[in-house]
């Protein structure tokens, strides 16, 4: 889309998209895929859309057709405040060596891989919380020892040790 073409939506918003718009939109692309709502070629094509959209109004389009409960708001806050987020789509990311880990961490993998070192990470807090979301894929997270883990939530056709 070039600057001057007009919004997918025809009341759709000229404003910027960021990668967590974009990720956001991903996810409940992935989970209405995963729902029977789209098949993985629609999926993948509008995923494929998604990670290249410049703005709001071009996200809108891409889940125009999908239940309201299943698309994501998009967040308008500090961006301070926003969790650091790590996503992998049909690939895979990792974090390795020396890094620093923020206290809040969402990590998303969809028909991807993603690997957690944290043996040799700074970690400058008591608690770090990572939100892990996988659809068809895995996260892994390797922690120092001593280091306590605690795990909550649910594996729906998966596993979590």
């Amino acid at each position: 889309m070039s600057p001057d073409s007009k919004p997918a939506e025809p009341g759709g918003s000229l404003v910027r998209a960021s990668d967590a718009d974009r990720d956001r939109v991903v996810e409940a692309l992935a989970a209405a895929s995963a729902e029977g709502r789209l098949t993985l070629e629609e999926y993948s094509e509008r995923s494929d859309a998604a990670l290249v959209a410049r703005t709001l109004g071009d996200l809108a389009g891409l889940t125009a057709d999908l239940p309201a409960a299943s698309v994501p708001a998009v967040a308008h806050g500090d961006a301070g405040a926003v969790p650091e987020e790590i996503t992998a789509v049909l690939g895979n990311e990792s974090r390795k060596g020396r890094w620093v880990v923020p206290a809040r961490m969402n990590v998303r993998s969809v028909l991807g891989d993603c690997h957690l070192e944290m043996q040799k990470a700074i970690i400058g807090q008591h608690v770090t919380t990572i939100d892990a979301t996988v659809r068809f894929g895995s996260v892994t997270i390797f922690v120092p020892d001593g280091i306590d883990v605690r795990m909550s939530g649910r594996a729906v056709l998966g596993a979590k040790s």
